[in-house]
């Protein structure tokens, strides 16, 4: 990938994984989500390289050729945003920039919550800030949404991997990658599923080449540890109460895709548009909504977010 540069640094008692290319006195942290890589984030971290800025994207805790510890309580968000903050110390900075998608983006409000003053500046995608909820994340998927709804399905142990498993690795990814549904997404007990024989037809912005690459990792990692971000979320809701009503007081541009599951997910345009996110992310600068594009939205749309990126983060 013209010259990106992989090594391995030790964070917080784990081995991670960073991809990493550019010179510039100022990093931007990519952080990827699921079912993702480092890799997500090749045609920022090519762009954005060339205007000054080191980049910098590593495999989270459970993903890729990081670590992948087996245990659920090995991520609550205290140890994901440890690796950060400890990675973020190995490259000899006070403050970096934050690019964010999908439970990246849910790394990025956490480290954002715990360590603002890591923090220049945050550019998220997809998924916005709530404030801790009275209520267990769980209790109120199912109440909202049912056990069909595709975080409930995930919380046993073992069940999705084996449904992924009969899938087999490039079909999944396939079928996650291109999934534009502007509606939750929902996962029968039969599984997410389907042949590993179905075709599908990638879009103009993935190749075989890219599901190859992601299968690779997939393979020799396994899909548990970022199942376990999802089968941590009652825990942390447990540890994070002293966080209760908390702001986030960083700069942010939120960017979401107007067919993407959680802009559609409920009451989330609401949110968004009518005060609430503003109110809980006070220094929020700007909110971009894209339209005709789905949930994978730094992919899809490469070049545009590498735009919005790069015009939020060169005023600081």
């Amino acid at each position: 990938m013209e010259g990106i540069v992989h090594r391995t640094v030790q964070v917080n008692g784990i081995s991670m994984h960073v991809a990493e290319k550019g010179e510039g006195p100022s990093v931007v942290l990519f952080l990827h989500g699921f079912p993702e890589l480092w890799y997500s984030w090749r045609h920022q971290i090519l762009s954005l390289s060339s205007r000054g800025y080191r980049c910098v994207a590593p495999d989270l805790r459970g993903y890729g050729d990081s670590d992948c510890p087996p245990d659920v309580t090995a991520y609550t968000a205290f140890h994901i945003v440890g690796d950060l903050v400890a990675l973020i110390d190995s490259l000899g900075q006070d403050q970096v920039f934050v690019v964010a998608h999908d439970w990246g983006g849910i790394v990025a409000w956490n480290l954002c919550l715990f360590r603002p003053d890591k923090v220049k500046a945050l550019v998220n995608m997809s998924v916005v800030y709530r404030p801790r909820n009275p209520l267990k994340p769980t209790d109120i998927f199912r109440a909202v949404y049912g056990e069909d709804y595709y975080i409930c399905r995930f919380q046993a142990p073992g069940v999705a991997e084996s449904d992924f498993a009969r899938t087999g690795t490039a079909c999944l990814l396939k079928k996650f990658l291109t999934y534009r549904t502007p509606a939750p997404l929902m996962v029968p007990k039969e599984g997410f599923g389907g042949s590993p024989n179905t075709q599908i037809t990638l879009p103009t912005w993935l190749s075989e080449e890219d599901i190859a690459y992601f299968a690779s990792k997939f393979d020799k990692s396994g899909f548990t540890g970022g199942l376990n971000y999802y089968r941590a979320m009652d825990l942390n809701w447990e540890l994070m109460a002293p966080w209760t009503r908390v702001q986030i007081k960083v700069p942010v541009k939120f960017i979401i895709g107007d067919q993407d599951l959680t802009y559609n997910s409920f009451g989330a345009k609401d949110y968004i548009h009518g005060g609430a996110f503003k109110e809980n992310v006070p220094f929020l600068q700007d909110v971009v909504v894209m339209e005709g594009v789905g949930h994978f939205i730094n992919q899809e749309k490469a070049p545009e977010i590498t735009e919005h990126i790069f015009e939020f983060i060169k005023k600081f």
